[in-house]
C-alpha cells in the first residue's frame, strides 16, 4: 500500500485530471473527459483511482486543487471538492495556481507561463526554477505582457497554441496538470505550508462576467 500520497485534481478547463502523488513520484494521472462538466463523476472518478492503488481516503496526506485561473465554474467544482474532502478526513488543503503548475514543465531560469483567458487575452506570470513567483499574475492582451517580459534566460510555457516571439523559446505543456499540482502540492506539505479547508479560495485574476454585469 501507497504510504500518505496527496490527492490532487484540476476541473478548471477542458481537459480535466486528477492524480496521485508520492513526493516526486507520480503514481497515477487520470485524464477526466466529460463535456457536460465534472460535478456528476469528479467522486466516481476519484473512487476508481483510489480503489485501483489500494488507497482508503482517510490515507491521503493532503488534498490539492487548481485554485485558478480558468472555467469559473470549473474551478468552484474542484476545490469544493477538495475542501469537502477535506472537512470529512480533517487533512489539509494546498490550492496551487494553473500558471505555476505550468512552470514545472519548463527549465529555463524563468518561466513565462500563460492561458487562454479568451476575450483576446491571456492569463500571464513569471517564475523562476524554483517556481517562486518573479511578476505577478495579470490578465491582459498577449502583445501587452509580452512586451513587459525581460528578453534572456526565459521561455514561454502554455498548453494553449501559442504565437511565436522572436529570441524567445516555447514550451508546450501538457493539458493535464493534476500531476505537477499534486508535486507542488507535496513540497508544500512537507513544509507545512498547507491551508484548512475553510480559508482556501479561488484564483480568478479577474473577475467572473456576473460580477462585471452586476457592476455594470
Amino acid at each position: 500500500m501507497i504510504l500518505a500520497p496527496v490527492l490532487a485534481i484540476d476541473t478548471t478547463s477542458d481537459f480535466g485530471s486528477i492524480a496521485l502523488v508520492n513526493r516526486d513520484r507520480v503514481i497515477e494521472q487520470v485524464a477526466l473527459d466529460s463535456p457536460d462538466g465534472y460535478g456528476h463523476i469528479i467522486y466516481v472518478e476519484i473512487a476508481a483511482l483510489l480503489n485501483k492503488h489500494d488507497v482508503k481516503i482517510d490515507g491521503i496526506s493532503c488534498f490539492a486543487a487548481a485554485s485558478g485561473p480558468g472555467s469559473f465554474t470549473g474551478v468552484r467544482i474542484g476545490l469544493t471538492t477538495v475542501k469537502g474532502l477535506a472537512e470529512m478526513t480533517g487533512k489539509r488543503v494546498v490550492p496551487v495556481s494553473n500558471l505555476q503548475a505550468l512552470a514545472t514543465f519548463g527549465s529555463a531560469d524563468l518561466r513565462a507561463t500563460l492561458i487562454d483567458a479568451r476575450r483576446g487575452e491571456i492569463y500571464g506570470a513569471v517564475y523562476n526554477r524554483d517556481l517562486t513567483m518573479c511578476a505577478p499574475e495579470v490578465v491582459m492582451k498577449f502583445e501587452s505582457w509580452i512586451k513587459m517580459l525581460p528578453r534572456e534566460n526565459i521561455e514561454l510555457i502554455s498548453a494553449d497554441p501559442t504565437p511565436p516571439v522572436p529570441a524567445m523559446p516555447v514550451v508546450t505543456a501538457s493539458r493535464a496538470l493534476a500531476a505537477a499540482i499534486g508535486q507542488i502540492a507535496w513540497k508544500r506539505f512537507d513544509a507545512g505550508e498547507t491551508s484548512d479547508p475553510a480559508d482556501v479560495d479561488a484564483n480568478y485574476v479577474r473577475r467572473s462576467d456576473a460580477e462585471l454585469f452586476w457592476r455594470d
